[in-house]
């Protein structure tokens, strides 16, 4: 097994990376948004209704 960040072998410890470093690099990715799943956007109308939407007269 190679790590997925720089593609050397992987130490147990940190597995599936292969260091510290690896890992902390693609948690940053993460935090900053460069990985995505990608989805279909959802329209408005397909969305679940809210509670507190417009006419929601249901008391709390």
């Amino acid at each position: 097994m190679s790590c997925p960040i720089c593609g050397e072998a992987t130490e147990k410890e940190y597995r599936p990376f292969c260091s510290k470093r690896c890992a902390d690099v693609d948690l940053g990715r993460w935090m900053l948004g460069k990985y995505a799943i990608p989805a279909e956007a959802i329209e408005e109308d397909d969305r679940a209704p809210v509670r507190g939407d417009e006419g929601d007269e249901r008391l709390h």
